[in-house]
């Protein structure tokens, strides 16, 4: 798997352990099914500005003396090289000084969309994936996917046949509920796969998709293939003992959960794989 995919999903093992960590695994709730059969799009929407004024309660006087001098350099009227300057300084501000992920992926995005390049369009989607995949608000679900969405149309605008962007664009309609139809994210990701197989985004990406709907042996299956082609990809090891363990089956959520608890360096997460395991041995 390639680093830039690995970034897109990485995010998941750090919430698996503190999901460990805090308590016990539950079985996602399946998502909601109008009468035609088709999945209900999430009608929570969110405002970037009302984000926006949550974040600016969470920092210091100094702080916001500093965010108010950055925020009064974007006039209108600059030119777009200085627009594209003061957003990263306040992406930059929101990441090293406040610390708080939805503004500075916020500006990120800005900036890309002003460079429109490929590269600063999809690092900019990647950093919303990343934390789609492990969200579990549906509203921030939304707005996550909808800032990925509009990155990677515009990344795919640039080249066409880029297929973690499509990839990336099929997770948001997974994940986002930004479609009555999730099918319409899958179906592209599925056509990739049958192309390549041996693309382990797609396949996590897929694999994800089954676990979020239920579909755990749909789940396994991919989770197995990618452990198969890369035995060291403690994620799909980590989603594998999960999946293990909503169906039910306890001699094999042992089996990888313990493969997991030899692979993982953090020891609160051996700790809690430990735990884990005493459990289901009961």
């Amino acid at each position: 798997m390639k680093k830039k995919q690995l970034l897109l999903i990485g995010g998941a093992i750090l919430l698996f352990a503190i999901l460990l960590y805090m308590g016990s695994t539950v079985a996602p709730k399946k998502p909601a099914v109008a009468a035609n059969g088709e999945h209900k799009a999430d009608n929570q929407h969110l405002e970037f500005k009302d984000l926006l004024l949550k974040a600016k309660e969470k920092i210091s006087p100094e702080q916001a003396l500093r965010l108010n001098s950055l925020e009064n350099s974007v006039v209108r009227g600059d030119v777009k090289d200085q627009k594209i300057h003061v957003y990263h300084q306040l992406a930059r501000f929101w990441s090293d000084s406040a610390k708080l992920f939805e503004p500075y992926a916020w500006y990120t995005g800005e900036a890309a969309k002003l460079e429109n390049s490929e590269k600063s369009l999809t690092f900019a989607a990647q950093l919303y994936i990343d934390n789609l995949v492990t969200e579990g608000d549906p509203a921030m679900q939304h707005w996550l996917a909808e800032q990925a969405k509009d990155l990677l149309d515009k990344a795919l605008v640039i080249n066409p046949n880029n297929d973690s962007s499509k990839i990336g664009l099929g997770a948001c309609y997974i994940f986002g509920n930004i479609s009555n139809n999730p099918m319409e994210g899958i179906l592209p990701i599925r056509d990739i796969v049958q192309k390549n197989p041996n693309n382990l985004y797609a396949q996590m990406i897929l694999g994800l998709g089954g676990k979020k709907s239920g579909q755990l042996d749909k789940a396994i299956e991919r989770f197995l293939l990618i452990v198969n082609k890369d035995p060291e990809n403690l994620e799909a090891i980590f989603h594998l003992a999960e999946c293990y363990e909503m169906h039910n089956d306890k001699p094999n959520a042992v089996k990888w959960y313990t493969l997991a608890a030899k692979k993982v360096k953090v020891p609160e997460a051996k700790e809690a794989i430990a735990k884990r395991i005493a459990e289901l041995n009961k």
